[in-house]
Protein backbone atom coordinates (compact mmCIF):
# COMPACT_ATOMS: atom_id res chain seq x y z
CA UNK A 1 0.00 0.00 0.00
CA UNK A 2 1.15 3.60 -1.02
CA UNK A 3 0.09 6.73 0.02
CA UNK A 4 -1.12 9.87 -1.40
CA UNK A 5 -0.48 13.25 0.11
CA UNK A 6 -3.10 16.42 -0.62
CA UNK A 7 -2.59 19.71 -0.38
CA UNK A 8 -3.88 20.24 3.57
CA UNK A 9 -1.28 17.79 4.47
CA UNK A 10 -3.08 15.00 4.82
CA UNK A 11 -2.35 11.17 3.65
CA UNK A 12 -4.67 8.78 2.11
CA UNK A 13 -3.91 4.73 1.69
CA UNK A 14 -3.68 4.52 -2.37
CA UNK A 15 -4.14 0.78 -3.28
CA UNK A 16 -4.81 -1.71 -6.51
CA UNK A 17 -9.14 -2.71 -6.42
CA UNK A 18 -9.77 -6.17 -5.36
CA UNK A 19 -13.14 -7.73 -6.54
CA UNK A 20 -14.30 -7.59 -2.85
CA UNK A 21 -13.97 -3.66 -3.49
CA UNK A 22 -16.80 -3.20 -5.78
CA UNK A 23 -19.79 -2.78 -3.64
CA UNK A 24 -17.82 0.40 -2.05
CA UNK A 25 -17.35 1.62 -5.71
CA UNK A 26 -20.71 0.93 -7.04
CA UNK A 27 -22.20 3.36 -3.56
CA UNK A 28 -19.86 6.09 -4.35
CA UNK A 29 -21.67 5.88 -8.24
CA UNK A 30 -24.86 5.83 -6.56
CA UNK A 31 -23.76 8.69 -4.63
CA UNK A 32 -22.61 10.75 -7.67
CA UNK A 33 -26.17 9.40 -9.54
CA UNK A 34 -23.32 8.11 -12.54
CA UNK A 35 -26.50 6.10 -13.44
CA UNK A 36 -25.55 4.10 -15.97
CA UNK A 37 -22.48 2.64 -14.29
CA UNK A 38 -25.23 1.91 -11.18
CA UNK A 39 -27.71 0.68 -13.99
CA UNK A 40 -25.13 -1.46 -15.58
CA UNK A 41 -24.14 -2.58 -12.25
CA UNK A 42 -22.73 -6.52 -13.12
CA UNK A 43 -20.97 -4.79 -16.72
CA UNK A 44 -19.46 -2.22 -14.78
CA UNK A 45 -18.30 -4.82 -11.82
CA UNK A 46 -16.56 -6.75 -14.86
CA UNK A 47 -15.22 -3.41 -16.52
CA UNK A 48 -13.53 -3.09 -12.88
CA UNK A 49 -12.24 -7.02 -13.22
CA UNK A 50 -10.43 -6.34 -16.43
CA UNK A 51 -9.05 -2.92 -16.46
CA UNK A 52 -5.48 -2.86 -15.95
CA UNK A 53 -5.37 0.46 -14.18
CA UNK A 54 -7.88 0.14 -10.95
CA UNK A 55 -6.63 2.51 -7.79
CA UNK A 56 -8.75 3.25 -4.58
CA UNK A 57 -7.80 5.81 -2.01
CA UNK A 58 -8.74 5.33 1.16
CA UNK A 59 -9.66 6.68 4.45
CA UNK A 60 -9.77 3.89 6.74
CA UNK A 61 -12.64 1.91 5.49
CA UNK A 62 -13.83 4.85 3.93
CA UNK A 63 -13.47 5.17 0.11
CA UNK A 64 -11.99 8.41 -0.49
CA UNK A 65 -11.71 8.23 -4.81
CA UNK A 66 -10.78 6.17 -7.55
CA UNK A 67 -9.30 5.97 -10.97
CA UNK A 68 -10.29 3.15 -13.57
CA UNK A 69 -8.69 3.11 -16.65
CA UNK A 70 -6.88 0.92 -19.32
CA UNK A 71 -2.62 1.34 -20.59
CA UNK A 72 -0.73 -0.12 -23.01
CA UNK A 73 2.03 1.23 -20.68
CA UNK A 74 4.13 2.87 -24.26
CA UNK A 75 1.62 5.61 -25.83
CA UNK A 76 -1.65 5.86 -24.10
CA UNK A 77 -3.24 5.91 -20.96
CA UNK A 78 -7.08 6.00 -21.03
CA UNK A 79 -9.21 6.98 -17.80
CA UNK A 80 -12.40 5.84 -17.92
CA UNK A 81 -13.88 7.09 -14.44
CA UNK A 82 -12.28 9.54 -12.06
CA UNK A 83 -14.56 9.88 -8.98
CA UNK A 84 -14.14 11.90 -5.70
CA UNK A 85 -16.19 11.62 -3.04
CA UNK A 86 -18.09 14.67 -2.33
CA UNK A 87 -16.77 14.49 1.33
CA UNK A 88 -13.18 14.66 0.59
CA UNK A 89 -12.91 17.30 -2.50
CA UNK A 90 -11.38 20.57 -2.80
CA UNK A 91 -8.14 18.91 -0.98
CA UNK A 92 -6.51 18.02 -4.46
CA UNK A 93 -7.35 14.08 -4.37
CA UNK A 94 -8.57 13.99 -8.09
CA UNK A 95 -5.69 16.14 -8.88
CA UNK A 96 -2.73 14.06 -7.25
CA UNK A 97 -4.48 10.99 -8.37
CA UNK A 98 -3.73 12.09 -11.83
CA UNK A 99 -0.62 12.69 -11.32
CA UNK A 100 0.09 9.42 -9.21
CA UNK A 101 -1.02 7.39 -12.62
CA UNK A 102 1.05 9.58 -14.93
CA UNK A 103 3.81 8.39 -12.99
CA UNK A 104 3.34 5.02 -13.10
CA UNK A 105 3.17 5.67 -17.20
CA UNK A 106 5.33 8.35 -17.23
CA UNK A 107 5.81 7.69 -21.33
CA UNK A 108 2.27 7.94 -22.15
CA UNK A 109 -0.37 10.68 -22.65
CA UNK A 110 -3.31 10.48 -20.61
CA UNK A 111 -6.71 10.90 -22.54
CA UNK A 112 -10.30 11.21 -21.05
CA UNK A 113 -13.55 12.02 -21.37
CA UNK A 114 -14.69 14.51 -19.58
CA UNK A 115 -18.45 15.99 -18.60
CA UNK A 116 -19.06 19.55 -18.99
CA UNK A 117 -19.02 19.94 -15.58
CA UNK A 118 -15.39 18.37 -14.85
CA UNK A 119 -13.99 20.73 -17.53
CA UNK A 120 -12.53 23.62 -15.21
CA UNK A 121 -10.88 21.11 -13.64
CA UNK A 122 -9.30 19.45 -16.14
CA UNK A 123 -7.50 22.78 -16.94
CA UNK A 124 -6.51 23.50 -14.51
CA UNK A 125 -4.63 20.85 -14.58
CA UNK A 126 -3.20 21.91 -17.69
CA UNK A 127 -5.30 18.90 -20.01
CA UNK A 128 -5.82 20.40 -22.78
CA UNK A 129 -9.30 19.48 -25.03
CA UNK A 130 -9.51 17.38 -27.91
CA UNK A 131 -12.26 16.20 -30.19
CA UNK A 132 -13.29 12.08 -30.28
CA UNK A 133 -16.50 10.34 -31.14
CA UNK A 134 -18.94 7.83 -29.30
CA UNK A 135 -21.66 5.77 -30.12
CA UNK A 136 -23.32 2.38 -28.47
CA UNK A 137 -24.17 -0.70 -30.41
CA UNK A 138 -28.11 0.36 -29.06
CA UNK A 139 -27.35 3.75 -31.47
CA UNK A 140 -27.00 1.78 -34.86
Amino acid sequence: MKALSVKNGTTFDIREFEEADFEKVHQLNVEEEWNNLVKKKDSTKNAWLHSNLSLLVCDGETLVAYIRGLTDEHVTTYITELLVNKRYRGLGVGTELLNYVHHLYPKTRIDMLASSTSRSFYEENRFRAFNGYRKTIEEY
